[in-house]
């Protein structure tokens, strides 16, 4: 992977969340009031995490429902999140 334009200070990360389907498995389509937030993205940057997380560029993890900060890169949705904002490395 590219490296990424923006670099996270501190114990932040960069992440892309995952786009939620817009069609159920009945075949129906949802608009954008009816999809649940997401909560599962790929990490595309990593800051100076503590020792403890894990967490490198290209994992997939879940984090907190309203956490982050949602910036706009070249047609792109990203979050930036604070390391206690990770729950789960899928």
């Amino acid at each position: 992977m590219a490296e990424f334009k923006i670099k996270p200070l501190g114990a932040r990360l960069i992440v892309k969340p995952v786009e939620e389907p817009e069609q159920t498995s009945a075949g129906l389509y949802l608009p954008d009031t009816a999809k649940e937030k997401s909560m599962e993205g790929e990490v595309i940057a990593v800051g100076k995490l503590d020792d403890q997380y894990k967490v490198n560029v290209g994992d997939r993890v879940i984090y907190q429902k309203y956490a982050g900060n949602k910036i706009v890169l070249d047609d792109e949705e990203y979050l930036i999140l604070e390391q206690n904002d990770v729950l789960a490395v899928v």
